[in-house]
């Protein structure tokens, strides 16, 4: 396992925008060589984040953009993507399900013995959705729940290799893929008067969490699923 951290090494999907960027930004904070992946960036991004501009349903080009061989502390597959009324034809079911789901789980699966190594842990972004249903993104929905589930069976499954598994639940957050409800007036008001801390996350708040997840803190905590939604999820 590694101990010093300077040698901690951090890949985040989807590290370019929204909660990846904050995630990966805080762990840069927090004194970790941070790896981010994925097709877009802002351009404002943190220049300590090393960004590697890479389609993440390509496992084997995923893995070549990392630094080689060296042991991986933490994982976080924040990579997503919404295709909103769209999911209910097949073609972009099928494509949301393939980035949000098995990106990450074939990922993850890619780099098991480098997080073994490192006494590593992975964090999985899951959602909100993944608790109750979604009439106008069911794909979206459905790659959640099948998110919050695999992490399960990880957790289980590489607990004897001494890599942690767990997955974070956002609600409501201030990001790029929010936008639509955001924008809508009537409906950003509704959403706004079911919160019980009455308002949106900021990504940051999301990143915090993923942090303690990825820390020693949370080193007996494997298999859980952390909702971060202002208590939307429970009334």
């Amino acid at each position: 396992m590694l101990n010093q951290m300077e040698e901690r090494l951090a890949v985040v999907t989807g590290g370019g925008t929204g909660i990846g960027r904050a995630v990966a930004e805080l762990l840069i904070e927090s004194g970790y060589r941070v790896v981010a992946l994925g097709l877009d960036r802002d351009p404002d991004l943190n220049e300590a984040v090393t960004f590697r501009q890479v389609d993440i349903t390509d496992t084997a080009a995923s893995v070549a953009a990392l630094p080689e061989g060296l042991p991986v502390a933490g994982l976080v597959n924040c990579a997503g993507m919404l295709r909103h009324q769209q999911e209910w034809e097949t073609e972009a079911f099928e494509q949301v399900m393939r980035v949000n789901v098995t990106a990450g789980f074939a990922f993850a699966n890619a780099l098991l013995d480098r997080l073994q190594a490192a006494g590593g842990s992975v964090v999985n972004v899951a959602s909100m959705w993944a608790i109750f249903g979604s009439p106008g993104a069911p794909a979206y929905t459905a790659s959640k729940g099948a998110v919050a589930a695999v992490t399960r069976s990880q957790a289980v499954a590489w607990a004897g290799r001494g890599v942690r598994v767990n997955s974070v639940a956002p609600g409501w957050v201030e990001t790029r893929i929010s936008e639509k409800a955001r924008t809508d007036a009537e409906r950003a008001q509704r959403i706004g008067a079911r919160i019980p801390l009455g308002r949106w996350a900021k990504p940051a708040e999301v990143a915090s969490v993923v942090r303690f997840l990825l820390s020693e803190d949370a080193g007996y905590v494997t298999g859980a699923m952390i909702p971060v939604d202002g208590g939307y999820s429970v009334c």
